[in-house]
């Protein structure tokens, strides 16, 4: 037998092609009427917009300037002829063996989620059915008249910019006004079911036999029965020969799978940014054509199921389609639609702080649990950008106890060495994690995903199970009818993994069964991609820690105020607040990777929380300061400060302020207790601090020096910094002036098309930086150096509850990834006895490496990452003014870094009151122990919740005081429900980094 191989599969993709696929319909017919409405601004509910006047529309015409929407109202009657005869010669039922649908094609451009789409709604409101690319049509009756409205969506197909090329697309203001797309196909068609079942036997069978070795019998079995379907269908009547094709597929469709082949649990699954290349507006409008779809598929296939995270998403459908909601709460108690993930959003995991971190479960938890009374037991973030070590530990506060991604997958150096794995985080609590081998969230579960699955799984030998979430996603779309056609065919199919249409719960109860203690991956998930995300948009970042501070205080004093003065809790405004900042939170926003509008969003959002979070705060401690003169200083962190205490208010010491001295062609700061010596360029030459006596800065080297950098990553412009970036470094020298205004040294330097000027002052043990940057470079990235005499092989950065050590060495691969690293508000470096930290306050990316010491050794180079300039997809990010600061703290431990970090985040408060101190509601008498939240019980009680956590890595014993009556107090998960806990609730020790959250019942 010679090998025809290549002879018979060219034939198979024609004909699938060029014969099988157009046959799938087999009759058409034009729709009586189609009239148009454009809206003139943003969406409107179909309520007002069947309101409008409409006026006809004709096939073929130019609609949609970026970012609008356009209604259409459809109406006809399909043919009569599509029906059967009755014994009387009348109309009946439809012909066994066909399904009529309305097909629409609204201009598609390209993938579904990322051009035109739309929405049809019944005349009464009811969401129908979305309309997409590879899942068009709307299903009919053939027995009554059509009467449907379509929302259609004229999006701009950013995605297609995916060589990274500015666009003016993203932003309303600069899109322009010219029509995107053009009104393609609006019409009746008769779908051919056994047509269709062909086609989905042929693409299951073409799809494994690619898969198979040319050397393998599978394959040539496969290939002489397609051949033999082949040569009986008629290309001219491929309707009437089409159950023919089928039987000649019968026996290689029916071979069973061999015992040992790889379990695929198959997920539905539909990714849907909260925002990305649309603004938030649109992601609502996503989600209610996704949600209409699955509902319409669960319908129709009672086995399917599909697992929907992000509570945020939900409470979008609540508000504004509640008949959907309705639907969708029914499905959930059928088991399938199936809440998962258990957060707001699928968020960020790097930069969201601590206690935001923490809200992201409780607040998601709580809405699955009052809507659909679930307790998710899964954390779900299969495209997040990393993942800190600290997850493991809020995971299973939060109490769930399994976690997934895919994004490692992702990694540009090292692949990870497990698919199914214990993480461990940084305080040694383990979750049981699975990172599904199919290295995709989108899978069609074609051959080529489902053998990918097989062959890359790591844990063979041992497990056997994976799981692979399927459905278009990104931009929404969700699974497909043709997508179950192939779990259905694969769910037992030789040379196939099986294929079981199920939940993650069926996936992990079925994985943790057969592969009880696999092995164990110890600290963070990093992702060696998408370093710029730690820097880019900086403002949305900045806007992040502030309001996660404020809020902070917000709750602090509130809480503290309701319990000593009366004070009526804001919770709604407060629950509010918390939502806004936990959806900018998600993984494309706080990022800094999506389009412009998103970006504005977020900065207006912001501005809003620290109005609003700001009013509370005023009113909470004008109330506690009572009427009167007398100046009272409040303090919202967790060290005393200046003679006010932790958590607490009082009179705050006076610090005089010291004018720089001017010395050789520079300046020279000291204020007893730190002295730092700047040179005529602007340079910190000299930097010690008293207690030590030791210069912290490297001989030879100069502090305070900025860096640019040419920053033109290969690919994903605002996600990524490649490690070639420090191949062309400018080191910005030249200065424009240098001046003494009050007790600060300011420098003023210009470069490029930007400005930038530092006021250096002393503050406590620190040394200050105020940052105020003019910025307008493109493709640039701006760092901030200061190169310390420290020998240390690893840097000490906070992350949530704790801090992570990453190594300033390149030993490894693994280790040489890590070229750019995310930090919240500190870092460090030290050795026995010495350290010298660096705080900031809104800053995220660094790099912290170890450098040749004048005079022999090693010392430590520690560089923030200021301001990126990516073009793509935002072409104007960071463009504009940003102040950001700075404070450099020689002579300290982890513990001072970690004050320091409270510091530049949490300026003390100043009003004038009565002048009596306020007693903090906490106490704590561990220093190493750090209350992170003060706040009422979410369930409105009046009881009160200490959220606190080990901050050094030790061991630490610890009193906590309440300075108010309560009955009892008790320890609690994050969900404010008891828990076993470390001793008593007044006194106890926690382990390294353990979070803990007490619940003081009153």
């Amino acid at each position: 037998m010679h090998d025809d191989r290549q002879i018979v599969e060219a034939r198979i993709t024609r004909f699938a092609d060029q014969r099988l696929a157009p046959a799938v319909y087999q009759d058409y017919a034009p729709v009586t009427a189609i009239e148009a409405w454009t809206a003139p601004g943003e969406p409107v509910p179909f309520a007002e917009a069947v309101r409008q006047q409409f006026t006809p529309i004709e096939l073929g015409t130019a609609w949609g300037a970026p970012w609008q929407t356009m209604w259409l109202h459809v109406t006809g009657t399909p043919p009569a002829s599509w029906l059967e005869r009755d014994d009387h010669g009348g109309a009946g039922q439809l012909r066994s063996g066909f399904a009529p649908e309305l097909l629409v094609d609204p201009g598609f451009t390209g993938g579904p989620g990322f051009n035109a789409e739309a929405l049809a709604f019944t005349p009464d409101g009811v969401a129908v059915k979305a309309i997409s690319p590879f899942n068009n049509f709307v299903p009919v009756d053939p027995t009554a008249p059509l009467d449907l409205y379509l929302e259609c969506a004229a999006n701009p197909d950013i995605a297609r910019s995916f060589g990274f090329q500015p666009t003016d697309l993203g932003d309303r203001a600069t899109a322009g006004r010219d029509p995107l797309y053009r009104l393609s196909r609006l019409e009746f068609a008769l779908r051919n079911l056994t047509v269709w079942e062909l086609q989905q036997d042929v693409a299951t069978l073409t799809g494994l036999m690619y898969e198979l070795p040319t050397d393998q019998p599978r394959r040539w079995e496969i290939l002489r029965a397609l051949e033999r379907m082949l040569d009986t269908v008629d290309p001219d009547d491929i309707a009437g020969t089409a159950a023919a094709g089928r039987r000649e597929l019968v026996d290689v469709l029916a071979r069973p799978a061999h015992a040992s082949a790889h379990h695929v649990v198959a997920v539905g699954h539909a990714h849907i940014d909260s925002a990305w290349l649309w603004p938030v507006r649109e992601t609502i409008r996503k989600c209610a054509r996704t949600f209409a779809n699955m509902v319409e598929l669960m319908d129709r296939y009672p086995d399917f199921r599909f697992a929907c995270s992000s509570a945020q998403q939900f409470a979008w459908i609540k508000q504004h389609h509640p008949e959907l909601f309705a639907r969708i709460k029914l499905k959930v108690a059928a088991g399938q639609f199936i809440p998962v993930g258990g957060m707001w959003v699928e968020a960020d995991t790097n930069m969201p702080g601590g206690e935001a971190m923490a809200r992201q479960f409780v607040t998601g938890k709580r809405f699955f649990l009052d809507e659909f009374g679930i307790d998710t037991p899964e954390c779900w973030l299969p495209d997040s950008f990393g993942y800190s070590a600290a997850l493991p530990q809020i995971v299973t506060a939060a109490g769930s106890e399994y976690f997934l991604t895919q994004k490692i997958s992702w990694n540009q150096t090292n692949k990870m060495p497990h698919h199914t794995f214990r993480w461990e985080g940084i305080d040694g609590t383990r979750v049981y994690t699975h990172f599904p081998p199919v290295d995709k969230y989108n899978s069609d579960l074609g051959g080529r995903d489902l053998a990918h699955a097989q062959r890359n799984y790591r844990d063979s030998g041992s497990g056997s199970t994976s799981l692979v979430p399927y459905g278009w996603g990104d931009g929404g779309g969700g699974p497909t009818r043709e997508m179950i056609a192939a779990a259905e065919r694969t769910a037992a199919l030789e040379g196939s993994p099986t294929v079981q249409l199920g939940t993650p719960a069926d996936f992990f109860a079925r994985a943790q069964a057969e592969y009880p203690q696999p092995p164990v991956w110890s600290g963070e998930l990093y992702l060696e991609l998408h370093r710029g995300t730690y820097t880019t948009q900086a403002k949305t970042k900045q806007g992040n820690r502030r309001s996660e501070h404020l809020l902070r205080e917000a709750e602090l004093w509130g809480t503290t105020a309701a319990v000593r003065a009366g004070f009526d809790y804001p919770y709604d405004e407060l629950e509010q607040l918390w939502h806004l900042v936990l959806l900018q939170q998600f993984h494309d926003i706080l990022p800094g990777s999506s389009i412009a509008w998103v970006h504005h969003d977020a900065e207006r959002n912001y501005a809003a929380i620290a109005q609003r979070a700001g009013a509370i705060i005023d009113t909470a401690v004008a109330t506690l300061a009572g009427p009167g003169n007398t100046a009272v200083t409040f303090n919202a962190a967790p060290y005393p400060r200046d003679g006010v205490p932790a958590l607490g208010a009082g009179p705050a010491e006076t610090v005089e302020p010291v004018a720089p001295q001017p010395i050789d062609d520079g300046y020279r700061l000291d204020n007893g207790r730190i002295r730092a010596t700047v040179d005529r360029r602007g340079l910190v030459i000299s930097l010690v601090d008293a207690e030590s006596g030791r210069e912290a800065i490297a001989p030879g080297a100069v502090g305070n020096l900025l860096q640019l950098h040419r920053d033109v990553p290969n690919q994903w412009d605002a996600w990524d910094i490649d490690e070639f970036y420090r191949h062309v470094v400018t080191d910005l020298t030249d200065l424009d002036s240098m001046t003494v205004e009050g007790d600060a040294v300011v420098v003023v330097r210009s470069f490029g098309r930007s400005r930038i000027t530092q006021r250096l002052q002393l503050d406590g043990a620190a040394l200050l930086i105020d940052n105020e940057i003019d910025w307008h470079e493109s493709q640039k990235l701006l760092k901030l150096a200061f190169p310390v005499d420290v020998h240390t092989d690893r840097s000490a950065s906070e992350i949530q509850f704790g801090h992570v050590f990453r190594p300033t060495h390149a030993n490894t691969s693994w280790d040489a990834a890590k070229f750019e690293i995310c930090a919240h508000r500190w870092v460090h470096v030290g050795e026995p006895g010495y350290g010298v930290a660096v705080a900031n306050d809104s800053t995220y990316g660094h790099d912290i490496g170890s450098r040749a010491r004048a005079g022999g050794g090693t010392s430590t180079l520690i560089r923030l990452s200021l301001l990126r300039a990516p073009t793509y997809p935002d072409p104007n990010a960071d463009q504009g003014s940003h102040r950001l600061r700075v404070a450099v703290r020689p002579g300290a431990s982890i513990g001072d870094a970690i004050d320091e970090g409270y510091r530049i985040n949490l300026p003390r408060r100043t009003v004038l009151g009565a002048g009596t101190p306020v007693d903090p509601l906490i106490r704590v008498s561990n220093p190493a122990v750090v209350v992170e939240a003060v706040k009422p019980a979410e369930d409105r009680s009046g009881d009160v919740i200490v959220r606190l956590y080990e901050s050094r890595g030790t061991r630490a014993r610890t009193t906590v005081t309440a300075g108010f009556d309560y009955r009892h107090a008790e320890f609690t998960d994050l969900l404010e429900r008891r828990v076993a806990g470390p001793g008593d609730a007044a006194e106890f020790e926690l382990r390294p980094f353990q979070l803990v959250t007490l619940r003081f019942h009153r």
